[in-house]
């Protein structure tokens, strides 16, 4: 028996107007009932096929070839950026016609100019010497600018202070991150979902890691439960916790006295606090005042080279550089010794005439004016997305306070739109990427049933693009809900194109 879709309850627009969610009253369809496991859903199907997504450990197993050509070799699953764009260019996508695109998958800042801001390096100086390598832990004189910056921004006052002896200069922020999981010894790790994707990766990657799981509620805005984490340290023995603050992919911020309370729990208990603060700059103030500020847990640390705490910034996010790759791990001196020995077998260290290039951008005034106008830019383009999302019917129940991200949930759309990877699919019809909220899951071993994925039923935006690609995806999204009012549900969930000739589409086979 088919079932009638019930309409979700939207307030109409000032104007009056509907919703196009509005308009799916009284739309019949058979599809609901389909789509309750990975293999009744094709856009899973494709998922699971791609090199390193086939669930580990599990009986019978079957050979993937693209996985073991080469023996001995692991495919440890893309991160969800890169499985995005490598299924847009399925679709079409390339980088020399991406200006048909709305991409809202890439997490990256918009690069160009923007109103009140300081000018964009254009050039770059080559000393002689800038041709040799650099140090394993980075040029010192931008390790001091790093320290600097550091003490002048959270640590006034205080009697002890960062050196550049607290900072290591490194090729990236995954590429800090890496360094840093190669010198943490047998350990349980606790982590956070949904959090950055590449953290799946890592935890997969260095085995000597124990991942240990805690759901954010989004009850609670997706907040650390401290007293949770309090318990999982006396009772599971964690030793490090590994977070984004701000929080990549929802957009929530611990800061004030819940950042101290956090601090000081890791200082207490002996917990080593891994914290990637990427967007430390992007916080929307409501006071004019406030404007300016920004958020680190360097503010509360007690003793620098004594509190176990690990920062991880640079110049990707918060100064809109993420061509660059100079970025820096902050914390204990003797972390840095150990940084320099991982670095100089993973990566041998960040470009040494861009790390050059990179100490006028410290200067205390230059960094003052770019966060100012990168704040009130971003809080723009932010409301503005989140009053279209809202007049689409995809009101946004936790937005982001932080971050440039927005995490929407589509539980409340019809079968197949109610899941992050069928959304997916459909927008590349219309030429734009976002991403599924599955790859940031954190599941190293990738077993999880994907429809009982807490992330399962929501997708990433980026508001980090110019505002006319934001207006370009919002549009595609409204497209696909128009299709779906006028073509009835039947017409998605299929027909996925699995290579750009359309080879291998409409999949009939079981995962």
């Amino acid at each position: 028996m088919p079932l009638s879709l019930q309409t979700p309850s939207i307030t109409p627009t000032a104007s009056g107007r509907t919703t196009p969610l509005g308009h799916f009253r009284e739309l019949v369809y058979d599809t609901a009932s389909k789509f309750k496991t990975e293999a009744d859903s094709e856009a899973h199907k494709i998922f699971r096929e791609s090199a390193g997504h086939t669930p580990r450990g599990l009986l019978p197993q079957t050979v993937n070839p693209d996985e073991e050509t080469v023996p001995g070799i692991e495919h440890p699953g893309s991160t969800g950026v890169i499985y995005c764009s490598d299924r847009a260019m399925a679709n079409g996508f390339s980088y020399t016609s991406s200006h048909e695109w709305a991409n809202l998958g890439q997490g990256a800042p918009e690069v160009g100019e923007i109103p009140n801001a300081p000018e964009r390096p254009t050039t770059i100086q080559l000393p002689l010497d800038s041709l040799e390598y650099a140090p394993t832990t980075g040029v010192k004189e931008l390790r001091e600018a790093v320290a600097k910056l550091y003490n002048h921004t959270y640590r006034q006052g205080k009697p002890s202070q960062y050196t550049y002896e607290n900072v290591c200069i490194v090729p990236g922020g995954r590429a800090g991150l890496s360094r840093v999981a190669a010198v943490v010894g047998d350990v349980y790790c606790s982590y956070q979902i949904p959090d950055y994707t590449a953290y799946d990766q890592m935890l997969s990657a260095f085995k000597r890691l124990v991942p240990v799981p805690t759901a954010l509620d989004p009850q609670n805005k997706y907040r650390m439960d401290l007293d949770q984490l309090r318990k999982d340290i006396r009772t599971q023995g964690l030793e490090v916790v590994l977070a984004s603050n701000p929080r990549n992919p929802t957009g929530q911020v611990v800061q004030g006295e819940e950042l101290r309370e956090l601090v000081q729990m890791g200082r207490e208990s002996s917990t080593t606090l891994i914290l990637d603060e990427f967007y430390s700059w992007y916080i929307y103030p409501e006071q004019e005042a406030d404007f300016g500020k920004s958020v680190s847990s360097a503010e509360y640390v007690e003793d620098v080279n004594e509190d176990s705490i690990i920062i991880v910034d640079g110049l990707t996010k918060n100064w809109r550089l993420p061509g660059f790759r100079v970025c820096w791990v902050v914390g204990p001196k003797n972390l840095i010794t150990a940084l320099s020995q991982s670095g100089s077998f993973l990566d041998g260290g960040a470009s040494h005439p861009l790390q050059l290039a990179a100490l006028p951008l410290l200067d205390l005034e230059h960094v003052q004016k770019e966060k100012i106008a990168l704040q009130r830019h971003f809080k723009m383009k932010r409301d503005h997305v989140l009053k279209r999302l809202e007049r689409l019917g995809l009101k946004v129940a936790v937005p982001p306070e932080s971050t440039f991200y927005v995490w929407l949930n589509l539980e409340h759309l019809p079968a197949p739109l109610n899941n992050g990877l069928t959304f997916f699919e459909e927008l590349l019809k219309e030429k734009c990427i976002v991403i599924p909220g599955i790859f940031f899951d954190i599941n190293p071993a990738h077993r999880r049933n994907l429809f009982s994925s807490p992330c399962h039923h929501f997708v990433r935006l980026s508001f980090g693009p110019p505002i006319e690609s934001l207006d370009m995806g919002i549009d595609a999204m409204a497209r696909v809900l128009k299709r779906a009012k006028k073509e009835g549900l039947h017409a998605f969930g299929h027909s996925y194109k699995k290579s750009l000739d359309g080879s291998g589409s409409g999949l009939q086979h079981h995962v």
